[in-house]
């Protein structure tokens, strides 16, 4: 069963003490409406511990699946974050600047996982690194002060005068 709406939020907001494989089967066990069973260790329902390793892989955290989430670099904790939100089947993803605070390095990891979500999957990104939206964006919504200034395909806000101005600071006299 697909969920409506499913965020994720700026400040990571998992488990420290457990681990991928267990905050993903979490996730999923209570989406599919086992996850009331707390004494069930992880691995005793072999669909939910199936489908937390699935989503794993689909986030790349396939080789830290039994760490502690608390050991985990931070690029690691925000797929974790998105997996975990992902893991619940939503019909729209809401990510809260998915890359903030996340090394160069590290980011390239989180925007192919944002990329690659399936078709069926709307994601809603907020997020204020203009070259992360348009790296991936199919239709942009500018705001400021919470009123819409924009929106319309990439290409179209890029060439929007009063975005230029508002987020690139140019006054659009030449």
């Amino acid at each position: 069963m697909r969920r409506g709406l499913v965020r994720t939020f700026q400040i990571n907001q998992l488990f420290a003490d457990l681990t991928p494989i267990e905050t993903l089967a979490l996730a999923v066990g209570e989406r599919r409406g086992c996850g009331g069973d707390w004494r069930r260790p992880v691995g005793a329902d072999t669909e939910v511990t199936r489908e937390a390793e699935d989503v794993a892989k689909r986030f790349g955290l396939t080789d830290v699946l039994n760490a502690r989430t608390d050991t985990l670099p931070y690029g690691k904790q925000r797929l974790l974050e998105i997996a975990v939100a992902f893991a619940w089947a939503p019909q729209v993803l809401l990510l809260d600047e998915p890359a903030a605070g996340v090394p160069e390095a590290e980011r390239r990891d989180i925007l192919d996982a944002i990329a690659a979500l399936p078709a069926d999957v709307s994601v809603l990104l907020i997020e204020h690194d203009m070259d992360l939206v348009f790296s991936f964006a199919q239709r942009i919504s500018v705001l400021v002060d919470g009123a819409l200034l924009a929106e319309g395909e990439p290409e179209a806000i890029a060439a929007d005068p009063r975005v230029r101005a508002v987020y690139l600071g140019e006054s659009g006299h030449g």
